[in-house]
């Protein structure tokens, strides 16, 4: 992922062909026909005209964390229709009960209930308590000690973690990691600790800002911080850690798929558009002796690329490239990736992307373009880890999941064809896409 800019200055740097002014008005009709006919029409169903309650306030010292009066607000309204429900029956309240109904009460409860369990995880996270049991079980005044918390407090974390299996009990009053929560564990090969970290850090904003984007369709993370998400990240640079050793965690999960998915034998130049710290593009190049790398992100990670490409001894196979994927890619690739790149764009800025590449790709016979992504499921409402991702991309960056249909029609105004969909694991799949045959011509 990389910071967004302004799109009229894009635009101005970057002159449009015809072809490519009809598929911004393709990406757009897209992107418009997903959007509520009016906003009023949101208002009308929630029997109110008004804004929605839930808008965080600017709050960039507290940054994600921060829970903006106005949810209080929210709370208070609440509560104020219960009072006036007091005395008198709330609604449904007059409907006899048939049975099941509690049972069914209950469920819903649950459901809602996870919030709790999430928060729980993602606490874990930020405590280290991954690291801190790595060395076999403590108990929760230990543990405390070490975390900076309170004992009881500590051990109440740990009964809930308990209870979804992530700790256990080894005798008395100790606990210890289970190989479900293994993965806490920073040095873990499958670490997911930094990105719980930063889902502890985001969750209160796209909690309690899902109203806003709700009822706009727009980000929300801009009105509660006062700038995007990448202008943020830009501007802190710890927090800008945090996401990018996240996407670090992600990579590694999603490396081994992707090998096992897409066959780089015949591959001769891999272009990592977007490659964060370079940690994807080094697995390839480990995999595969013959490849030479380019990797393009921002300023700001580049360095940290080069660094780390450096260190696992690529360095002389790879070239790190600070640049804006929005304006130009890098040529001579056979191959141009794009690891969870285009999920974080709403469809004008996805094409712009995917126009770079197919621009950089033109002067390569036979190049492709990978792209990584959660797809959401076909014509269905199948449980889908996307279906998560989906919501939290629009309060963050305006961003999106999307079907496999939906990939292929942005390629396609792209200039580019959908010709494959391999399943990398059970969260991600690879797209691969080339360039559009050209039209024949018909004799005048």
């Amino acid at each position: 992922m990389v910071r967004t800019y302004d799109a009229d200055d894009r635009d101005a740097d970057l002159p449009l062909t015809q072809d490519e002014k009809a598929a911004e008005q393709e990406a757009d009709r897209i992107r418009d026909a997903r959007r509520p006919a009016r906003r009023e029409t949101l208002g009308r169903v929630r029997g109110r005209s008004g804004p929605h309650p839930i808008h965080p306030v600017p709050n960039a010292d507290a940054g994600a964390r921060a829970w903006g009066p106005d949810t209080a607000a929210m709370i208070a309204e609440a509560v104020g229709a219960g009072a006036k429900c007091a005395g008198g029956q709330s609604e449904g309240a007059g409907t006899a009960m048939e049975p099941g109904d509690t049972d069914d009460g209950y469920a819903l409860l649950a459901l809602g209930e996870r919030l709790v369990q999430a928060r729980a995880l993602q606490a874990a996270a930020e405590l280290r308590l991954g690291d801190l049991l790595a060395d076999g079980p403590l108990t929760p005044t230990d543990l405390a000690a070490e975390a900076g918390c309170d004992p009881d407090a500590l051990h109440r974390l740990l009964a809930l973690l308990a209870s979804d299996g992530i700790v256990a009990r080894a005798g008395g009053d100790r606990f210890e990691l289970t190989r479900a929560g293994a993965p806490l564990r920073s040095d873990h090969p499958a670490s997911v600790r930094a990105v719980l970290e930063l889902d502890g850090a985001v969750a209160p904003l796209v909690i309690g800002a899902v109203g806003h984007s709700l009822e706009t369709g727009e980000p929300s993370f801009p009105q509660a911080l006062g700038t995007d998400i990448y202008a943020y990240m830009d501007e802190h640079p710890d927090h800008g850690e945090v996401f990018d050793r996240a996407m670090d965690d992600l990579t590694r999960l999603v490396a081994p798929g992707l090998l096992a998915a897409y066959d780089f034998s015949e591959v001769r130049r891999v272009v990592d558009v977007g490659g964060g710290n370079g940690m994807l593009l080094a697995e390839i190049l480990r995999a595969y002796p013959q490849v030479e790398g380019v990797l393009l992100e921002v300023p700001r990670v580049a360095g940290a690329a080069q660094e780390h490409l450096r260190e696992q001894g690529l360095s002389e196979r790879c070239r790190v490239v600070a640049g804006d994927f929005f304006a130009e890619v890098p040529e001579g690739g056979d191959v141009y990736l794009l690891k969870g790149v285009l999920h974080n764009w709403p469809e004008r800025e996805a094409l712009q992307i995917l126009r770079s590449c197919r621009r950089a790709m033109s002067g390569t016979r036979g190049a492709r373009l990978l792209a990584v992504e959660s797809l959401l499921p076909d014509g269905d409402d199948a449980p889908h880890p996307a279906r998560t991702t989906d919501l939290a991309m629009l309060v963050l960056s305006g961003g999106r999941e999307r079907t496999r249909a939906e990939y292929a029609e942005l390629m396609e105004a792209a200039g580019l064809q959908l010709e494959a969909v391999r399943e990398a694991d059970s969260r991600f799949a690879v797209l691969e896409g080339a360039l559009t045959a050209p039209r024949p011509t018909t004799p005048a």
